[in-house]
């Protein structure tokens, strides 16, 4: 479907003191009808890139049919956490607020995020009404406002080589003696204390959730920034409180290997679009 035609848009959807946040838009040109929304949350160890570092697989999933919405948000060293999971929340009230305006069917809403933006969308996904997730100003036709009484659930998620217990990797990255991990580490998070709280593996298993939704984790098994055990152990979260988990593993992957065109990506991306369509189904 590399022949589909896409509407490619920069939009304004947040804003914080005076600086603007986007966000990109993907969307067929033939598409008449509103579409099911995939919100995307880019990686880069909370601290690098954009909202067009997953260009390659959100063009492919727009073409299949998706409106595919890819944010910008708060990042280190100007903010820490809980910045960037708070505006990812915001980022689905934003969607519903902002429903006719993007042609998006509000009924059906999931999130992708890959790497550290794995984690953004996993902590996002099952805390989405937390006092530390609101108070994002987003785009209304009445201005800039908070509209934390909007919902911001998602129906689904997709975890592409997800960090997702930031704590096990920081003493992973450390004990590796990978200085770039543990320095972007250190800029997003106050302390040890604040990866630990964020550890999505031990929100499910505490019991701490709000919600579980639905869950499609891929993993390389040639992943140097992400161990396996971190992923086992999200796996292992998800089903002792009974949450619904899809796991697929490309064995002799690197980490963000779907970012670059190659045979893996296209299969991952069919795996991706054939997950998001079960969810969507009517």
């Amino acid at each position: 479907m590399s022949d589909v035609e896409l509407i490619e848009t920069d939009v304004v959807w947040a804003r914080h003191a005076d600086r603007d946040f986007l966000a990109r838009t993907y969307r067929r040109a033939d598409a008449t009808d509103p579409l099911p929304v995939l919100i995307s949350v880019h990686g880069g160890a909370w601290n690098h890139f954009d909202r067009t570092a997953g260009t390659l697989y959100q063009r492919a999933i727009a073409r299949a049919g998706f409106l595919v919405i890819a944010i910008d948000f708060r990042q280190g060293p100007d903010y820490q956490h809980p910045a960037a999971s708070a505006d990812v929340v915001a980022a689905v009230r934003w969607v519903r607020s902002q429903a006719n305006a993007l042609g998006a069917d509000t009924r059906r809403i999931g999130m992708l995020g890959s790497s550290s933006g794995g984690h953004l969308a996993l902590l996002a996904g099952v805390l989405p009404e937390v006092e530390f997730h609101r108070g994002t100003p987003i785009s209304t036709p009445d201005g800039f406002r908070v509209s934390d009484h909007v919902d911001g659930r998602v129906d689904y998620l997709v975890a592409l080589w997800p960090v997702s217990d930031p704590h096990a990797r920081y003493r992973y990255a450390k004990r590796a003696g990978i200085e770039r991990l543990t320095q972007a580490h250190e800029r997003f998070y106050a302390d040890e204390a604040a990866m630990r709280q964020a550890s999505v593996p031990r929100i499910v298993t505490a019991g701490e959730a709000q919600h579980l939704p639905p869950l499609l984790v891929i993993m390389p098994g040639e992943d140097g920034n992400v161990p396996m055990d971190i992923t086992f152990d999200l796996l292992r979260a998800w089903q002792s409180r009974s949450g619904y988990v899809e796991y697929v593993h490309f064995p002799d992957e690197p980490h963000g290997f779907g970012y670059k065109a190659s045979e893996a990506s296209t299969r991952m991306q069919g795996i991706i679009i054939a997950y998001c369509r079960r969810m969507t189904a009517t």
